[in-house]
């Protein structure tokens, strides 16, 4: 209570619950006794730490308001920015704010600067200025992003700070996509809380009501509270987690120094003929091997002439091109047709993905967005094994994909897609799908063949995957039960589909 008996509106961090203690009433003591895991059980990369999640706090509400030795101001370069965050923070600290940020001369994009709290229950307030973000320099900006928490954790720890209150540093304004911004703001500080953890005894997240929803859906995935919720997020993790302290990495610009440069590896391949001696192994290390020339290689492949590595790598990098674009475009438009979803597990315990062939308007929609959309759901699921469940249930020609799509989708996607594709049931096929199945599988691409099974009946598809662990379109029952009897309209269709 302050002197005149009114409630503070301060709010002191420690009285704050932990991401830790946050799922306490989620998991009863004997899930967390049963909680054994053997030795060569997949571990994340971002392992259950209870002393870490203990450090890390999640609150819905103003960081201008939160009593810790620092909080976080999101800004922009003149240190002038008109933002929710900046405008409660200078109302709140009183006129010397702006007469201190006058000496600052200003913070360029991914730096950090400190000045007193003073009309704030902080001691201090960490200036920052996120990136503004353009999908074509989306590298550029993670860079930027990353650079803002990084620094301010770095400066927390010089100046001995205990606690620091962060805002979400990507404002709207500035239209950095929320889900990707977080992701780079957890990891940052996770892996900072890893390597400094000692310095700091408290990090709190503060967000808004819109803010929150996301970053409860990836607290887990960097701090799980539990060996179960660490294996169930792994799945989940993005394909770029960054190096030992969080910065993203990019390959094509990684210098690489081979450790012994004058000592060749075996089975190299001799990669350029022009010189008389084998440089190949020149640059096997991830810390300095410089790109070929991309002409010449393009060349190559024309002429038929690179080498099989050569080409995968290649393969690889166009792919992490199309990932990049499917994680930063809107495809909400694609996700409301419902078309591809994730379900059970089959017999044999593998992820089973639908997909609804009548949901699918071929001739209305961007098919290059629905490619983008098809990446962008699989990439997680394809690191594990899975099986696809195609429903060409009263599909029309408006709905069939056709092969030079197929082909396409089949040529951009990752190895690990066709790895761990380990089956694909068409259900209730006609005669001229299984006669264009024959044929692409046969001449179009190779080793998927014997993959593709014919069902026709959804009898048949209970033999592989259990009804319990298949979400059904409605109208697949009404066609399988007029088809083929009544037996299975028991099985009710989920709720939202």
């Amino acid at each position: 209570m302050d002197p005149l008996g009114a409630p503070s509106q301060f709010v002191d961090v420690d009285t704050l619950p932990s991401w830790g203690n946050s799922c306490e009433d989620q998991l009863n003591a004997s899930e967390i006794a049963a909680e054994t895991y053997q030795e060569e059980t997949i571990r994340s990369p971002f392992l259950y730490n209870k002393d870490i999640n203990g450090k890390v706090v999640l609150w819905k509400g103003d960081v201008a308001l939160l009593n810790c030795t620092a909080i976080v101001n999101t800004s922009n370069e003149s240190l002038t920015d008109k933002n929710p965050v900046s405008e409660s923070i200078f109302m709140l600290a009183g006129p010397d704010l702006k007469e201190d940020l006058q000496k600052l001369r200003g913070c360029r994009t991914g730096e950090a600067k400190l000045t007193k709290g003073f009309n704030l229950a902080a001691r201090f307030i960490i200036h920052t200025v996120g990136p503004q973000y353009k999908s074509r320099y989306r590298t550029a900006a993670e860079s930027s992003l990353y650079s803002c928490y990084r620094n301010v954790l770095q400066l927390a720890k010089e100046q001995s700070m205990s606690s620091v209150g962060f805002c979400v540093i990507n404002s709207a304004k500035r239209g950095y996509p929320l889900e990707d911004a977080t992701h780079i703001a957890l990891r940052t500080v996770r892996r900072f809380l890893e390597i400094h953890g000692e310095t700091l005894e408290k990090v709190v997240f503060a967000v808004s009501e819109l803010e929150e929803a996301t970053y409860r859906k990836l607290l887990p995935l960097y701090f799980p509270r539990s060996l179960k919720e660490e294996s169930r997020s792994l799945p989940y993790l993005p394909a770029d987690i960054g190096n030992a302290e969080g910065e993203p990495v990019v390959p094509e610009r990684q210098i690489r120094i081979s450790e012994k440069p004058g000592a060749p590896e075996d089975n190299q391949e001799e990669e350029d003929e022009g010189l008389g001696v084998d440089l190949s192994f020149i640059g096997s290390h991830a810390f300095a091997r410089m790109e070929g020339d991309i002409d010449k290689q393009r060349r190559l492949i024309l002429q038929g002439q690179l080498s099989e590595a050569a080409l995968q790598k290649q393969h690889q990098r166009n792919y992490n091109r199309w990932l990049c674009q499917a994680r930063s475009e809107d495809l909400s438009d694609i996700a409301s047709l419902k078309a591809l979803y994730q379900t059970g597990v089959d017999n044999c315990g593998r992820t089973v993905m639908v997909v609804v062939g009548r949901n699918i308007p071929v001739t209305l929609i961007d098919m290059d967005k629905a490619l983008l959309y098809f990446i962008h759901v699989m990439d997680h699921i394809a690191v594990k094994e899975y099986v696809l469940v195609y429903f060409h249930t009263l599909t029309s020609e408006y709905n069939h994909l056709d092969s030079d799509f197929l082909k396409k989708l089949y040529d951009v996607v990752d190895v690990k897609y066709k790895r761990n594709l380990k089956a694909v049931y068409f259900v209730h096929p006609t005669f001229r799908s299984k006669v264009s199945t024959w044929f692409f599988t046969t001449f179009s691409v190779s080793g998927l063949k014997d993959k593709i099974h014919h069902v026709d009946s959804l009898h048949q598809l209970f033999s592989a995957i259990s009804p319990e662990q298949i979400d059904f379109p409605p109208f697949v029952l009404e066609y399988d039960a007029r088809e083929n009897g009544p037996y299975y309209t028991s099985y009710l269709p989920s709720p939202d589909l």
